[in-house]
């Protein structure tokens, strides 16, 4: 299973996120046989990254133990600390996407373009359980990819193909120990109550690997439907300045799940967001768009003009983002300026701005998203507006096309 999800050559170095936990650990040592059956050119240089939450008093021995694991196999390995909990709101969702940002800002700290995950077919068939107890739809259901691109990185999941309990089997054969997270017994989770489930579902026939393989054709299904998205965003949008014009008629013409997906990774791009909408958002969106009105969603602005939707980004959004020359700014923008750029910060033009540009009007684009687009600032005035017709030398670059970015959630 490593090496059709490894192939020789493909990684020249490859990150290992081990939490000190059975499937991580086996993940850890499977890769570090094939590295060492593999030499040269073919080979694949490992280092190994460790994030400690800081939730449990457990967790530091845990990240000490996948230390001494990595140093016994000669790799080099990292632990990342995070203590940005508050108390307040999801906090397995709010550590995984703690743990997902510091492991990318690792990684191209490192040189590291892609980062392996131990996910098992039991990870799998468990979040398709969570998921269908929500209502997901094909995307949901299924699950998790062998291979998905966010934040500048490549996560790959190689071992979805492999049971847990022979992960475990592979361990103690080898003498390797692992730790037990005692939330993984605890039912005040949602993933250890879907786990519950999926063993009393087991004489059903409705056990791991049936579930695994309903997620991998529902991966199929998705494929198909995010290429047809791909086609139509081909023909009916084009971007401007940053917003994506659409032909009504021509989006009104497709099927609703096309339509649905469409308007979806049109919000994601606009607003730079890896996560799309809530369902019943989005269709209050869609319904106010085939009646002809506008609407606000995910940080973006839906408006009719005559045969065209214009989709751009809401200035309330990007009313406080800063940046500074040459970095990005709200996710996709990058100014770049002459050499008396000193002193200089990037932030939303905004109407105070817009005043300030008299030939705003030539760019073809209305006031509200004008005064959301970037703008170069010093001390509190304005020194150049480059997509409202006041460049003074500054350029200004989107950092990636609309119809690339399907493909990338």
């Amino acid at each position: 299973m490593i090496a059709a999800a490894l192939p020789p050559g493909r990684f020249p170095r490859l990150g290992v996120a081990v939490s000190g936990g059975s499937d991580s650990l086996a993940l850890l040592h499977l890769l570090a046989d094939r590295a060492a059956a593999r030499t040269g050119a073919a080979g694949t240089a490992l280092a190994v990254v460790t994030v400690d939450h800081g939730l449990r008093p457990e967790a530091a021995d845990e990240a000490a133990m996948v230390a001494r694991v990595a140093a016994g196999l000669g790799l080099p390995h990292q632990v990342l600390r995070w203590r940005g909990w508050d108390g307040r709101g999801n906090l397995p969702d709010a550590a995984r996407r703690a743990r997902y940002g510091l492991m990318a800002d690792w990684a191209r700290a490192q040189g590291i373009a892609a980062v392996a995950l131990g996910h098992t077919a039991d990870d799998q068939a468990e979040t398709f359980m969570m998921r269908l107890a929500r209502g997901a739809g094909v995307d949901g259901l299924s699950a998790m990819a062998p291979e998905r691109r966010a934040q500048g990185i490549l996560w790959l999941r190689p071992l979805l193909a492999a049971r847990r309990a022979d992960l475990r089997a592979a361990l103690r054969a080898r003498g390797v120990g692992w730790a037990d997270d005692p939330t993984n017994a605890d039912p005040a989770y949602a993933r250890i109550r879907a786990r519950a489930a999926l063993a009393a579902l087991e004489p059903l026939g409705l056990g791991v690997p049936v579930l695994a393989e309903v997620s991998a054709h529902l991966r199929e299904v998705r494929a198909a439907l995010d290429a047809q998205t791909h086609a139509a965003a081909q023909a009916l949008t084009r971007a401007e300045a940053g917003d994506l014009v659409i032909d009504r008629a021509g989006l009104a013409a497709l099927p609703v799940e096309i339509r649905r997906r469409l308007l979806a990774a049109a919000l994601r791009w606009i607003a730079t967001s890896d996560y799309t909408p809530r369902g019943a958002d989005l269709a209050r969106l869609m319904r106010a768009v085939e009646a002809g009105q506008g609407a606000a969603l995910h940080g973006c602005l839906a408006r009719p003009e005559g045969a065209n939707l214009r989709l751009c980004r809401e200035p309330a959004a990007v009313a406080g983002v800063t940046a500074r020359p040459g970095d990005l700014w709200d996710g996709r923008w990058r100014l770049t300026g002459p050499a008396t750029a000193e002193g200089c910060q990037i932030a939303a033009l905004g109407e105070a701005g817009l005043a300030q540009c008299p030939d705003w009007r030539a760019s073809g684009r209305p006031r509200l998203a004008l005064s959301a687009d970037p703008a170069v600032w010093r001390a509190g005035h304005l020194a150049a507006a480059p997509l409202a017709g006041l460049a003074l030398g500054w350029q200004v670059e989107l950092a990636r096309d609309f119809p690339s970015s399907l493909f990338s959630h």
